[in-house]
């Protein structure tokens, strides 16, 4: 049996019976939002001797720590080939596939993904964000999009004009919640690729829950019906998107963090909010198990 993993950065996630918590609150600032390739590469290497061989589903904190995923995707590289290839399933609120100058960080990494020989396709759930309107177009790496690599799975924004550059076949549109996920599900029916899943809650409307991040428009249901049709080919998983506040020390980083206008968290709200989370981790989890 395996047991999930706790990456304990910011010491958002509550206590889980049986897993394993393993402490790199000193890596949070360097690590947190974004950081320099170099030192994403240095924080891999501690990683690879901290994580043990088998294990659960991975809780990261923040989704300001979503780009640790590629470092786990990563892992199974020894497993999965060109010839044996995986799935990579993110449930988020953003494309997570932005242009990023400065090293890798929470909104740059699935590009990264869609680059390794082992990963087939890459499908976002339920994209809200205007980050894949008209007006940020063209902050999106669009590489992946082309080569039929990733594909969005949005509601609520204007996609049209994808069609007009020729990315209509990357970008999948819904009315509503049900009718995305139930087109996802329709499409990935015969399919059985091994699967990794991803969950940022931020893809969730708030009347479920708060994160750090604005947010979708999902319910839970949404979540767990994905897993319960998807569960038999599931290899690997994480959860991200707690509720935790954070100043950091570094100027560039604060100011970087500023122009995403995260939404202010009253610390009267802090510790009811982070109990909504913990609640849902541990249904995430049962679903996951």
């Amino acid at each position: 049996m395996t047991y999930p993993v706790i990456l304990n950065f910011d010491q958002s996630v509550g206590e889980i019976n049986h897993a394993n918590m393993i402490d790199v609150t000193h890596w949070q600032d360097d690590i947190r939002f974004g950081c320099s390739v170099k030192k994403f590469r240095e924080f891999a290497r501690s990683l690879q001797q901290l994580l043990p061989e088998n294990h659960g589903t991975v809780l990261m904190g923040s989704g300001d720590y979503h780009h640790i995923s590629l470092l786990l995707i990563e892992r199974l590289n020894k497993q999965y080939s060109v010839d044996n290839p995986i799935q990579v399933i993110i449930f988020d609120n953003h494309p997570d596939n932005m242009r990023y100058l400065f090293g890798i960080h929470c909104g740059s990494w699935v590009s990264y993904v869609a680059s390794l020989p082992f990963v087939s396709h890459v499908h976002v759930l339920g994209i809200t964000s205007n980050d894949i309107g008209i007006a940020h177009f063209w902050e999106n790496r669009w590489k992946p999009l082309y080569h039929k690599k990733l594909t969005y799975w949005s509601l609520n924004v204007n996609v049209l004009w994808a069609k007009k550059i020729g990315l209509d076949h990357a970008f999948r549109h819904s009315a509503t919640p049900d009718e995305l996920i139930a087109s996802f599900l329709s499409e990935q029916y015969h399919n059985t690729q091994p699967i990794y899943l991803s969950i940022d809650k931020d893809v969730l409307s708030e009347e479920v829950i708060h994160t750090n991040w604005d947010q979708g428009t999902l319910q839970t249901y949404h979540i767990l019906d994905t897993i319960t049709s998807i569960k038999q080919r599931i290899i690997g998983s994480d959860i991200t998107g707690e509720l935790s506040i954070w100043q950091s020390l570094n100027r560039f980083k604060r100011f970087l963090s500023s122009l995403d206008k995260q939404p202010t968290i009253s610390p009267a709200n802090l510790s009811n909010w982070q109990q909504e989370q913990h609640l849902l981790n541990l249904i995430l989890l049962k679903a996951l198990k």
